[in-house]
Formats: structure tokens, sequence, C-alpha cells
């Protein structure tokens, strides 16, 4: 291990001397109290020292001892319904020992030494393994089976395999390996933060991760293993977002990381998710969450370490072949903290002042999303898909991180603060947001909603699009200048926004929404739409169709619960031939 002796202090960043022996990324201890920190530049024997805990007392000549080490995380059971911090410590264990305020140069064990888990074996003595393979699975909680894998680098004959109750660190199986060495496994793993876990193949994301929610599934889906970005303005709702995708997304596992957020924004997510019941289990969402908060009164250089820990921790749950989720709110707080240990560290600036390198570090985030068959004879298939936050200053996405993101990431989901004064949420601007993913996704839609669910779609894209020309025109002629197509298509799109596009997160049967009762919402107001336009053509007045108790039926329906929207919706569709029929016959008649 390399000793050295700090010979400068810029708030965060530390410069060590002496430290020859010492290696980029190696964890190091600082001072007497032993403040974690990182090394991100070496000059010779000087090293800089991102530290991830307040440096105030700091000074010339303090110790410190490089660990020789990267920065890593511990994976093993236990790790869901934790709440970490950016480096992994529990908040909750350091409460127990420091009290309400996170004492400097704490050491907390990131996964519990003492608790004893049931190890169900899953091979026996004789059996060939390799890295990947699953040698033992641990119940966790009641949503999540933990499926101990044989670390990356081992392989070959399985001697002594245990079963019962253990420890994270307790021998559960021995390794006999090719050159005769052997080799004790424990539930335990360490892994670098820096380094993305490594799989077999990576595979083209052919199915949408299901949210629940209307604009986004319909008009703009994400793929399981796909990356999207949430850009927009303060209190336009990129949080609310958020939580929903956390609650409701129909991943397997959740990982939230509160990157640079307010404390506020994080006491919301922890009051909330424990009573929040699983939509398809009816457990608590928390036993298959893990949460990561760095809030914006912690350490700026441990926002950098909360992105990597949050992924690394996801990527461990993909290779065991679930479909995972990461929240990621938000990544310009991260890019600040980049911005200001690259200023500490006095490189040259690039664009408003973030480093030259803000784009290929948010590519290296990003790029470890994706659908993936893992190690190990079975080669399960798991799925990481990466949801990114972005906070541009003033809502401006030309600025450099929201520019960076946009050059990386599938789906745009451009939340729009006309909108959200609007009281229109999520206030996701249609005309503005795009996915990737559409024209994949279409088979899969056709084959697990409904062959006419692509058609639909393209054809609300299309009503909204000629409604924001018909607005231009209106502002000219005024309404009334408008032919009874035009205005029946103004009146269809209206619809679409206030009746299907606009959800309450809030609400206990419009916070979410199936595929299925998505498409027959979608179905009634576009079917509506081509009856009220046959109808014109053969006289009826356009003010009587607008006033149709049938459209009432329409604006309803999506507050109906999910058992009766098969009948509730044959009714509204028979109610809705029926009335403009009827008003089109009696039209008829009147002219005769």
């Amino acid at each position: 291990m390399s000793q050295g002796k700090v010979v400068k202090v810029s708030g965060p960043l530390v410069v060590a001397s002496g430290m020859e022996d010492a290696n980029m990324y190696d964890v190091v201890r600082v001072g007497e109290q032993g403040l974690i920190g990182e090394i991100i530049e070496m000059r010779g024997g000087n090293a800089s020292v991102q530290v991830y805990e307040e440096t105030a007392g700091i000074g010339p000549g303090v110790p410190v001892e490089s660990t020789g080490a990267p920065l890593s995380v511990e994976l093993g059971p236990g790790l869901i319904g934790t709440m970490y911090d950016g480096i992994q410590r529990p908040l909750e264990e350091m409460r127990k020992i420091a009290g309400p305020n996170i004492t400097r140069g704490i050491k907390v064990p990131s996964i519990d030494r003492e608790k004893k888990w049931q190890f169900m074996p899953k091979v026996k003595p004789g059996d060939e393994v390799e890295a990947g393979d699953i040698i033992g699975t641990v119940q966790e909680t009641v949503l999540v089976e933990q499926r101990i894998m044989v670390p990356y680098g081992i392989s070959g004959t399985v001697e002594a395999i245990e079963s019962g109750e253990f420890t994270v660190e307790d021998v559960i199986c021995k390794v006999r390996t090719a050159d005769g060495e052997l080799k004790e496994l424990a539930m335990l793993q360490k892994w670098p933060v820096r380094k993305g876990r490594p799989y077999k193949e990576k595979l083209v994301p052919e199915m949408p991760l299901i949210t629940g929610q209307r604009v986004i599934d319909t008009l703009f889906p994400i793929a399981k293993g796909g990356v999207a970005a949430v850009p927009g303005p303060f209190g336009s709702g990129k949080t609310v977002v958020q939580h929903q995708l956390a609650k409701w997304a129909d991943a397997e596992i959740v990982v939230y990381i509160g990157c640079g957020e307010r404390g506020n924004e994080m006491t919301d997510v922890l009051m909330e998710f424990p009573e929040l019941k699983d939509p398809n289990t009816g457990e608590s969402i928390m036993k298959r969450t893990v949460l990561i908060a760095n809030t914006s009164d912690m350490p700026v250089a441990a926002r950098e370490a909360s992105i990597y820990t949050g992924i690394t921790i996801a990527e461990y749950f993909r290779d065991m072949g679930y479909s995972v989720a990461i929240m990621a709110d938000s990544t310009s707080r991260w890019a600040e903290a980049l911005r200001e240990m690259s200023g500490r560290l006095e490189e040259m600036p690039g664009e408003e002042g973030y480093p030259a390198y803000l784009a290929s570090r948010l590519a290296q985030f990003y790029e470890r999303a994706g659908r993936t068959v893992s190690l190990g004879k079975e080669g399960r298939l798991g799925a990481l898909s990466a949801i990114g936050a972005v906070s541009p200053p003033g809502g401006d996405i030309s600025e450099p991180v929201s520019q960076a993101t946009l050059r990386i990431v599938k789906v745009f989901w451009c939340l729009d603060s006309q909108l959200a004064y609007k009281r229109h949420f999520p206030a996701i601007n249609w005309l503005q947001s795009y996915s990737l993913y559409v024209d994949r996704l279409e088979e899969w839609y056709a084959e697990n909603v409904n062959k006419e669910f692509p058609k639909l779609r393209a054809q609300t894209i299309h009503l909204l699009q000629e409604e924001s020309e018909l607005e231009e025109v209106v502002q000219l002629v005024g309404v009334d200048g408008l032919s009874p197509e035009d205005r029946l298509k103004l009146e269809i799109a209206k619809s679409i926004r206030e009746d299907y596009l606009h959800q309450n997160a809030f609400h206990e049967v419009d916070t979410y929404s199936s595929l299925n009762k998505q498409y027959k919402l979608l179905k009634l107001i576009l079917t509506f739409h081509k009856l009220a336009r046959e109808a014109i053509a053969k006289g009826a007045p356009f003010a009587k169709l607008m006033t149709l108790p049938v459209r009432e039926s329409i604006g309803r329906f999506k507050y109906v619960e999910e058992k009766s929207v098969d009948e509730t919706f044959d009714s509204a569709m028979d109610e809705m031939a029926r009335s403009i029929s009827e008003l089109t016959a009696k039209e008829a008649e009147d002219d005769d």
C-alpha cells in the first residue's frame, strides 16, 4: 500500500505527494478519520484525489493511504429494500451508529455481515461450473430470488457445496479449477464500479418496457434494454415521471438513484414506496427496489460515484436473468460534479465549463444498458433499461448535457413547462418527443395488443400534428372560419389530449393503464372521429354531434377499473354507433 502526505486541498480535491506506487482509480483513506476518496489523476508521485466526504480540517501534511483496490460495490443478498448513499454505505445503519447526520470517516459494511440467509444449492459435487453459472439461490424478499453466481474468472469442478443458513461471508461452495487450485466461494462478491460486468452477447431490444403511462406506451415507447432521457425545466414533472416509471414499469428490479436532487424529493420516495403495492403481486414495491440517495447537500464528488454504484448493482441483477430498470435523477447534477472536479484539476474547460470528456462519460453510463445473454452455460436473458432525467438550466435543451444525452439515447420525452402550467401531466410534448424504437416494436404491439394498434398510433400522431397546423389558422381567421371537418379534427385532437394523454398520477385507477385499456380508449376516440366524419358528410350538424352523451362516456373511460374495461368498451361502442346513426337519420328526415 502506498502512503503519502497532503500537499494541497481545494474543496473536495486533495493532492497528495509520495504516491508513486498508487494507481488511477485506487481508493484512498485521507487523514486520521480515514475519509474515503478516489485517485482521479496521477502526475509523477503526486495523486489528485476526489474525496467523497467533507474535507474541512484537512491540511498539508495529513497522511493519505492507498488501499490498492478500485472503488467497488458489494453484491449479494441484502441489497433489495436498502437505501444507500453514493458510495454504497447503508444510510439506516449509519443513522444507528452516528445519529441523523452523516459523520465523516464512518465505516459501515454495505451488506450486513451478521444476518443469515437460507441458501439452496442448485449444483452438486462433481458438476462442472463456469463463470456466471448459478450454484444456488436465496429467497431475499417475497418478490426477489437472489441467484448466487460463480464469480468472473473462475471455472472448474464442484468439490463441495453446502445447504442451510449462512452469512454472506461463509464459504458455501468449493471449486477445483483446471490447474488444481481450490477456490472457496461465498455469497458476497465485489465488483469495481467503473467497469461494466461482462456478458456473452448483447441482443437487439424487441419488446417494450410497459409503464402504464399512455403517452409513453402508445406514442413514445421504450424497449426493454433501451435508453431514454427525460429533459425538462424546473417544475415540469421530471421527478414524478421517474417515480411513476419506478412504481409501474414492468421491470422485476428497480434501482432508483437520487443524484444531486433536493432532499425532500428523496423523502417523498422513501415515504411513498413502502406504501405502494406491486400491481402484479400486491406486495410492497420496496421488496424489489434498491435506493441510492446522494442529495444536493451531500458531498458533490460522491454524485459521480452514485451513478456508477447504481448501474453496477443493476448489472448484477441483469446477469441473474432479471429485467431491471435504473432511474437516474438527474444526470445534470452528475455532470455538474464532473465540471466542479474538472475545474479544480485545472483542466481545459469545454462548452459552458463542462469537461471535454462529458459526452464520452455519459456514453459510458448509457452504453451499459441493454438486453444481454449472461455468462454461464445456461445463457440467461436479462435486460437493463436506463432512464435518465436531465435538468437543463431554464429548460434550455441546447445546453451541453442535454445535447450530449440526445446523441446517445433512443427515446426523448421532452417535458414542456407550458403544458405543466396548464396542469397537463405528464407534461410530455407530443410534437417534440420521439422514440426510435417504434418501428422495431410495432410487430410486438400488433401480436400482443391488437393488430390495429400501430395504425391507431400513426393516426393519433397525425391528428395531433394537424391540430398544431390548424391552430395557426384559427389564430388568423377564428374557429368559425374552419370547415366542419377541420373543426371535428380540433375536437378529436382535444379529446386525445384531455382524455388520453392527460393522466393523473395520484388517482388510484388512472395512475396505471394496461395496454388493453390504452388500445380500447384510443379505439373509442378514433372510431368516434370516423363515424362523426361520415355523419357530417351525410349532413349531420357538427354542434349536435359534439353534444352526444357518448362523448361523456369516452371522457370517463380512463377511470374505469381494469375488470370492467371490456364490458364498458362494448357498451360505449354500441351507444356510439346507435346515437350517431339515429342523429344522421333524424337529420335526413328533417331535410325531407
